[in-house]
């Protein structure tokens, strides 16, 4: 429910990305509320339904509208809406980067870390991002401060 969620932290990055879950057990063990059980599908989810699907007979636009696809996309566009703030962890792909701008397009704060450092390709859209982070230390001040996100804020 909205209500017993209103500091949550939605928690973007690939399900081929290992430091996803690494991240949010150390936000949750700094005490912030954070969802990435998304994360749990596996990953090679999207290519095990893509395959599914084709020998189903379907193709993308199909496979789009199928039920599980469209459960899967309401599951987390939930959690996306009941988010107070979303942080994308570096690198990531497509969904990833759609969940972003969903966001802040929603008018949320979403705040993007490149937990390795400064990625060899820039990109200057990242400047839609509420900010950029290069240490996760210095995104958990920003997060411990942020009105709306951490309860020293309520």
């Amino acid at each position: 429910m909205l209500q017993d969620h209103p500091r949550l932290i939605y928690l973007i990055g690939s399900l081929r990305n290992p430091v996803v879950p690494a991240i949010g057990t150390w936000l949750r063990g700094k005490g912030l509320d954070v969802f990435d059980d998304w994360y749990s599908a596996g990953q090679i989810a999207d290519d095990s339904w893509r395959d599914y699907e084709h020998q189903r007979g379907r193709h993308y636009t199909a496979a789009l509208r199928a039920p599980a696809a469209v459960h899967i996309f309401e599951f987390d566009k939930y959690w996306l809406d009941m988010a107070a703030a979303l942080v994308l962890v570096a690198p990531a792909g497509k969904s990833g980067h759609l969940e972003l701008g969903y966001g802040l397009g929603r008018g949320k704060p979403g705040w993007v870390l490149f937990p390795d450092g400064e990625p060899e390709r820039w990109d200057v859209m990242y400047q839609f991002a509420t900010d950029v982070f290069f240490d996760r230390e210095d995104l958990l001040k920003v997060l411990l401060h942020f009105p709306g996100v951490s309860d020293a804020n309520p």
